[in-house]
């Protein structure tokens, strides 16, 4: 294996670890679930799809053949985390009592957010 293709993968490897450390430390200390969403699903996301890369280009480099199964554990993992979070964020807007703390901002008038419409205390809206 040459000199640039194990540079690639070191980095893609330390990369991918940075990722995942910093998305860990994010689902531990973010005070509520709504702000806990963002940590696995964007850099853990992030972080696991970069190693899976770098496991790819290692046996691209040392066997000399494609790997298949780590494309397709990509591709899953990036279609589906993004899919799951809407549901538990949904699913957490429609059964917490605490929903007034994590609602968005308030939308143009008589037009609600996707499909929860709470119901509010001010009657401007």
């Amino acid at each position: 294996m040459n000199l640039v293709a194990e540079i690639a993968i070191s980095a893609l490897i330390v990369i991918g670890s940075v990722f995942l450390l910093v998305g860990s430390i994010g689902l531990v200390k973010l005070p509520n679930l709504m702000m806990r969403l963002h940590a696995p699903t964007k850099s853990t996301t992030l972080g696991v799809g970069s190693i899976l890369v770098a496991s790819m280009l290692y046996f691209l480099f040392v066997a000399g053949k494609f790997s298949f199964h780590e494309l397709s554990i990509t591709i899953f993992l990036f279609l589906t985390a993004p899919i799951t979070a809407n549901f538990v964020a949904k699913a957490f807007l429609h059964t917490s009592d605490d929903v007034q703390q994590a609602l968005p901002p308030s939308a143009t008038a008589g037009v609600g957010w996707a499909t929860f419409d709470p119901p509010r205390d001010d009657a401007k809206l």
